[in-house]
């Protein structure tokens, strides 16, 4: 069974000369993309794994050094690729744990079985994170397990919500 592939961020621009690249991060907290050693990167229909090196914070701004990229010219060859790590290289979760990209693309459901449409992203507030559905229209339901978000079923593909349509 081929490991799926988990989208960590992306290559936005270059730092240095000797090769090192900025990092558009989803993790949390953004530095954490370094800790993964291997990164699956795509680029303009290509596919190719690089070892990480090293990788900092700079200003704000994350870098990295990839094995085998040098120079300023193979750093801004780079620049809009996306980063993606094995699922293997992921922590394990605790039970009724998901991670984000486990939780895109689900079907999101109220209790009463009204289909709210499709999770299309989450983002982090100050209190909790948030599921952008996307359905007859744009809806942000907070994802409050217990209060807001009742059952998760990835293998059905499925989220149902205690939430009002009409909102």
């Amino acid at each position: 069974m081929q490991d799926e592939l988990i989208e960590l961020g992306n290559i936005n621009g270059v730092f240095g000369i000797q090769g090192w690249v900025k990092v558009f991060s989803h993790t949390s907290p953004r530095i954490q993309i370094t800790d993964y050693r291997q990164w699956v990167v795509k680029h303009q229909g290509k596919t190719t794994e690089y070892r990480v090196l090293r990788g900092r914070v700079q200003g704000k701004a994350i870098v990295a050094q990839l094995e085998g990229i040098d120079d300023r010219n193979q750093s801004e060859a780079m620049v809009g690729a996306i980063i993606y790590v094995r699922k293997s290289q992921l922590e394990k979760l605790d039970e009724g744990e998901y991670y984000w990209s486990e939780l895109v693309g689900l079907q999101v459901k109220n209790q009463e079985g009204v289909d709210l449409g499709e999770v299309e992203w989450l983002f982090e507030t100050g209190n909790n994170d948030v599921m952008v559905v996307t359905g007859d229209k744009e809806r942000f339901i907070p994802y409050v397990k217990d209060r807001f978000v009742k059952s998760v079923d990835t293998d059905a593909g499925t989220i149902v919500v205690d939430w009002d349509p009409d909102f």
